[in-house]
Parts: structure tokens; sequence; C-alpha cells
């Protein structure tokens, strides 16, 4: 099993926590998305870096490949049981990438004032959702999820991108330092991504 990744991506990091947690054995590939492999432009019809090979499967979606990865090793598991609370779990993942991580993709590549307002509406956007981090132990859930690993990443480079949580969110901010600590983490971080946060 080969996972090709850019190196900073937010998904891709997502995905090697998965990897991480369920301790597979895969070889990670940092690559760069303008000049991927020969092998991965011809899997992948997107011309995205993002893709997983298993013998004669290509996937490259990070939601597709993370559940693929729990459902063929499914200890422990990543995702409820339950129809309703595996349907809530998508629908929050599909949020985290679409609300949050779309306006990393503009604080990265945007202009200036682009990224200044993406910055805005993202800390506006984690400050309204904090306070469900006060309920459970985990994102809406009281196990570790796929969800988790979606938001992790994204929590981890706030520091980087500058981006100060108001005092509101400080449940969120316990949440971040307690995923943070978790061995499987740890093992995701690319020496890059250690470097964001001096670690």
């Amino acid at each position: 099993m080969i996972f090709y990744t850019d190196i900073d991506g937010i998904l891709g990091h997502g995905v090697r926590i998965v990897l991480a947690e369920k301790d597979i054995n895969c070889d990670v590939q940092f690559i760069n998305s303008d000049d991927p492999p020969e092998d991965v432009a011809e899997a992948n019809p997107y011309g995205t870096s993002l893709t997983l090979m298993d013998r004669d499967l290509s996937l490259f979606d990070a939601q597709i490949i993370m559940e693929y990865l729990d459902e063929r090793f499914p200890h422990p598991p990543l995702m409820p049981v339950d129809p309703v609370a595996r349907a809530n779990n998508r629908q929050l993942r599909y949020r985290v990438e679409r609300d949050l991580c779309s306006l990393v993709e503009i604080i990265q590549g945007g202009s200036d004032s682009h990224a200044h307002a993406a910055k805005r509406t993202l800390r506006d956007h984690l400050t309204a959702i904090a306070p469900v981090f006060q309920q459970q132990q985990y994102f809406l859930s009281d196990e570790f999820s796929l969800a988790d690993c979606c938001i992790i990443p994204l929590l981890w480079r706030l520091d980087h991108y500058r981006i100060k949580l108001p005092a509101s969110a400080k449940g969120m901010q316990k949440y971040a330092l307690r995923q943070f600590a978790r061995p499987a983490f740890r093992i995701s971080l690319s020496e890059q991504e250690r470097q964001l946060r001096n670690v």
C-alpha cells in the first residue's frame, strides 16, 4: 500500500492520522502536486497529489480513503456502528472540508487581502462551533472518530496561520491539546508539520 500526498496538506494529514491510529503498514510518499510521479498521474484523473494505491485499487478522495482504511482495517473502529451516527459523521466531515479546509487553501495561496479575510472567516467559524467541544470528549462524539482526524490537522496549523481563538473557544483549545498529545498524532506529523509548532 502506498499513499501519495503533498507534504503540508490538511486532508493528507488527516489520512496519515488514520494510518497511524490503526498502525497500518503503508509507504507514505510526499510528492509535489505540480509534478506528480507518472503512476499517480495515470491513476488520479484530477491531477491532485492525494492518492492511495492498494494493489489494483486507486483512491483519490480523502474521505473515501479514510473510510476504506477504516473498513479494511476495522480495529480500532473510527466510524460509529449506528447508521444515523455514521451519516452524521460523514456530514460533519463534509462540512469541515467544505467550510473550513477550503478557507485554508485561500490562506495558503490567495492574495494578502483574500488571505486576511479567510483567516477572519475561519476564526469566526471555529469560534461558532467551539462550544460543542465542551459537551463531549471528542468532536461531537464520546469516541475518537474520522471527524477528529479531519479537524485536528486544521487546529494544529492555527498558530502557523496566526489565528488566535477567543477565550470563549477554551474548550476547543483544550480538546486540541489533548489530541496533539495522542501517540498516533505525533507519529503522523511530517518534519515540516513538526516545524509549524517547533516540536
